[in-house]
């Protein structure tokens, strides 16, 4: 129960900062990603400031002998850069360029323009079944 709570409040927070920030707006993302256009900057500084506490969370995350809310950390496995890690960030990147949404500000949309992200949030999962019946 005490992992779901997190799991809801975190999700909550960051759908929060997503709509404070505008970075559930295509158009936001969009204009970040227009290089040879009018270029939006904004989506920098929203990274830019995310990095920060992060970098913390990782330098503090040593320190702790486990989480919070769980029994040892979860962390990747490997990090190996293989052909699947590239394919998969290419397509990650070809669909945010395209629709100007990644999947933390498309869920963030179902509650503010259902009708609008559906198409994505249904491709999204589609994309996610492939995978999962691809790679068994």
């Amino acid at each position: 129960m005490t992992r779901a709570l997190i799991a809801l409040l975190s999700g909550a927070l960051f759908g929060a900062g997503l709509a404070f920030s505008g970075m559930a707006d295509p158009a936001r993302v969009q204009g970040f990603l227009n290089l040879l256009g009018v270029w939006d900057p904004t989506l920098a500084f929203v990274m830019g400031g995310a990095i920060l506490p992060m970098a913390a969370a990782w330098l503090w995350q040593k320190r702790l002998a486990k989480p919070f809310a769980d029994v040892q950390f979860e962390l990747p496995a490997t990090t190996k850069l293989d052909t699947k890690l590239a394919i998969g960030a290419v397509l990650f990147g070809v669909g945010w360029g395209i629709s100007g949404l990644c999947p933390g500000p498309a869920v963030a949309n179902l509650g503010l323009v259902p009708l609008q992200v559906m198409p994505f949030i249904l491709a999204m999962l589609a994309g996610m079944a492939v995978h999962r019946f691809t790679t068994r």
